[in-house]
């Protein structure tokens, strides 16, 4: 068994009265990358200034590179670099100075250091790391506190960058922007390649899925969760943020996952106000602590009933999809060869007829059971894709949108990613079903023309679907919640089934017209087989 290149354990601090970190045991391996989860107020920062030797615990021990450590120590002479949340540069120095700061490039002469630093090399690397971030500076003598919050934060960036370390914690880059979160993601799986361990920290579920092996979750000073990233979802990592279900269960605690990020603050808050509710419950009465056991048994029953009611709504998909699977098997292996059968016997019976008009009569009857076989056929293949068990998700929507195409004349143009691999049969399945679903939203009220249906991944534990057509799209008073009263399903049950499976569900009129249906889906990483 391999020696953790990190071991922490049992971590403790508190402030007064307030236990800030209570018994916490971390560990990371060489080149593995650890996503740390937590709400407001759960220790992660104050996790990591304990790992980068800024702040002492008050137990607890820490083994880096088969060393232990004593706090306090500096971070970057251990091998450890640090981007904090907020930057801690020096803002009356330039970039340059900030990027090689304690760690000066100096000149040499035969083969000895001096001890002159060399400006002009230390200049071309910081350019060098700014590059790679796609970072662009009016000047590289700029003083860094004349900077924005995120031109800081990417020079701290760099400077970890320029740093021989093996272990890189980044805590919670709140600062940059979109282009630049992903430039981030791109770089923590560099780091990975080259055998880099990182302790990465978001608010943000999603980058921590896409580059995380594993997922820890802190909450109230406590790890209260250690799951490998393709053994989990973010329906399970909301539960362990919010403490409303324990690690055993597999079901989300979130219907509306659209909305979960609400429902998380909205439960934090909850959470926060209990505390508070704790903290003067001796100063209080009686009631008040039957209100707060109250308040905790209902929110609890909720909990319970709604996990009931998914598991149900599970169970029922997945029966049907069972019935529907033995349906259409029925239907080929009996009614069409049976079909098939009588067309072979008629065909028999019409070569030796000598009335010319009953041979007439039976083309005209042989000629009726074929249109009946090929709309058997049809039937067992929206009840069941015959392609989708042996040749995967790809080509059976390949086969399916081929005859819509023909059986609608709507045009129909079907873009698979390069690397498209084999999905789980549930996920392959419930994928197949949504396309199927929007398809047939389109034919029925769109009135276009021309679908797109595109599927990418957007990671490589994200699946993106898109339906965009060029009808007329939707109406400016559309209201999801009030199709089922108007009797229709479709996009509602749409919805659900996209609940289910943990992703996000985006309908959006687009500028030139028509809707386009976008669905995100996670599962765990893509098999490399290829369609």
């Amino acid at each position: 068994m391999l020696t953790p290149l990190l071991s922490a354990r049992n971590l403790s601090k508190s402030f007064g009265n307030l236990a800030a970190l209570q018994g916490v045991d971390l560990y990371l391996d060489a080149g593995e990358v650890v996503g740390l989860a937590g709400g407001s107020g759960a220790g992660k920062s104050l996790l990591i200034k304990i790992l980068a030797g800024l702040q002492a615990p008050d137990s607890g021990q820490m083994l880096f590179d088969q060393q232990y450590l004593h706090w306090p120590f500096q971070a970057q002479r251990v091998g450890i670099g640090v981007v904090h949340q907020e930057p801690e540069l020096a803002d009356q120095f330039d970039v340059t100075n900030n990027v090689f700061l304690g760690q000066e490039v100096n000149h040499t002469f035969l083969g000895r250091r001096l001890p002159i630093p060399n400006q002009r090399k230390m200049e071309e690397e910081t350019a060098h790391l700014l590059a790679a971030l796609n970072v662009r500076l009016p000047s590289l003598q700029v003083k860094v506190g004349n900077l924005s919050s995120e031109q800081r934060q990417l020079v701290a960036l760099a400077q970890v960058m320029a740093q021989p370390t093996r272990l890189r914690i980044v805590d919670d880059p709140n600062f940059l922007s979109l282009p630049y979160q992903e430039i981030l993601l791109d770089q923590i799986r560099d780091w990975q390649k080259r055998d880099i361990a990182v302790l990465f920290s978001s608010v943000n579920l999603d980058h921590l899925f896409a580059v995380a092996d594993r997922i820890v979750v802190l909450r109230e000073g406590r790890l209260v969760a250690d799951w490998r990233t393709d053994e989990t979802n973010r329906e399970e990592i909301v539960a362990a943020l919010v403490g409303t279900a324990d690690r055993q269960q597999r079901t989300p605690v979130i219907w509306a996952i659209d909305s979960y990020y609400r429902a998380r603050k909205q439960a934090e808050t909850l959470r926060h106000n209990q505390t508070l509710l704790r903290r003067n419950l001796a100063a209080q009465d009686s009631v008040n602590r039957q209100l707060l056991d109250q308040l905790a048994d209902q929110v609890k029953a909720l909990d319970s009933a709604n996990l009931a009611l998914q598991d149900a709504q599970r169970r029922l998909l997945t029966e049907r999809e069972e019935e529907r699977k033995r349906l259409a098997r029925e239907l080929h292996d009996q009614m069409i060869q049976d079909l098939l059968s009588l067309n072979y016997q008629i065909e028999d019976i019409e070569s030796m007829a000598e009335d010319a008009g009953l041979a007439d009569e039976l083309t005209e009857v042989r000629g009726s059971i074929r249109t009946l076989v090929e709309d058997l056929r049809r039937i067992c293949g929206n009840l069941r894709p015959p392609t989708i068990d042996s040749l995967g998700l790809g080509a059976a929507l390949q086969s399916y949108t081929h005859d819509w195409r023909l059986r609608t004349g709507i045009e129909v143009q079907l873009t698979l990613a390069a690397e498209f691999g084999r999905l789980p049969e549930a996920i392959e399945l419930s994928i197949f079903r949504i396309v199927q679903e929007s398809l047939s939203n389109v034919w029925k009220h769109a009135e276009a023309t021309l679908v797109q249906v595109t599927l990418q991944h957007t990671s490589p534990r994200m699946l993106q679907v898109t339906v965009a057509d060029n009808g007329q799209g939707l109406a400016h008073d559309f209201d999801l919640a009030k199709l089922s009263q108007a009797g229709h399903y479709g996009l509602l049950g749409l919805s659900e089934r996209v609940a289910l499976m943990g992703g996000r569900l985006n309908f959006r009129n687009q500028t030139n017209g028509g809707l386009e249906i976008e669905v995100e889906i996670p599962h765990p990483r893509v098999t490399q087989e290829l369609l």
